[in-house]
C-alpha cells in the first residue's frame, strides 16, 4: 500500500511539474509589449530623456555589440529619445520598434524578477534571448540573471505587467 501511494504521489508530482514548465513556456513565449498595447505607452529608463544611454538598440543584433548611438539619428519611441550610429539603423528600428527596443523598456531585467523595481541599466550588460534584448545594472549581475533565464523572464513578465498597469 505505501509503494502504491508513493507511485501514485510520485506520478502526480511529474504531472504537476510538466503543467508548470508548459505554463512557463507559454508565458516566456510571448513577447514583452503582449501585456501593453503596442500604441501604448510604456515605462523607459532613460538618462536626460535618452534610452540606452545613447545606445543603438539595433546595433545588438546586426553586430552583437553595444555601439554608441549619434544625436543626428535620432527617433522618438515610448516618449524616449533613442539614439543609431546610422540612418539606416534608424530607420529599422522604427520599422519596428518592438523587436529592437529592449524588454521591459531597458529597465534590468534581473531586478524585475524580483519584484516591481525599475532599476538602471548598463548598455554593456545585455543578452538576446529568443530575439528579445535584455539590459541589466552591471554585467555581475547580468551573469546572476543569466543562472535561470527562464525563470527570471517569468517572475520579470509578471513583474513587469504590475509596473505597466500602474
Amino acid at each position: 500500500m505505501t509503494r502504491m501511494i508513493k507511485k501514485t504521489t510520485h506520478s502526480l508530482n511529474r504531472v504537476i511539474g510538466l503543467f508548470v514548465i508548459a505554463f512557463a513556456a507559454i508565458i516566456v513565449g510571448t513577447n514583452t509589449f503582449a501585456a501593453a498595447d503596442a500604441n501604448e505607452h510604456i515605462p523607459v529608463f532613460t538618462e536626460s530623456g535618452v534610452a540606452i544611454r545613447g545606445t543603438d538598440a539595433v546595433a545588438y543584433f546586426t553586430q552583437a555589440k553595444p555601439v554608441q548611438g549619434k544625436e543626428e539619428f535620432a527617433a522618438e519611441y515610448q516618449g524616449a529619445t533613442w539614439h543609431f550610429s546610422s540612418a539606416e539603423n534608424r530607420d529599422t528600428f522604427l520599422s519596428d520598434p518592438e523587436k529592437y527596443a529592449p524588454a521591459y523598456g531597458g529597465y534590468c531585467a534581473y531586478a524585475l524578477s524580483l519584484g516591481t523595481y525599475k532599476v538602471e541599466t548598463d548598455p554593456h550588460a545585455w543578452s538576446i534571448v529568443d530575439g528579445r534584448l535584455y539590459l541589466n545594472k552591471t554585467p555581475v549581475v547580468r551573469s546572476i540573471w543569466e543562472t535561470d533565464i527562464p525563470g527570471n523572464i517569468v517572475k520579470s513578465e509578471e513583474n513587469w505587467a504590475a509596473v505597466i498597469s500602474e
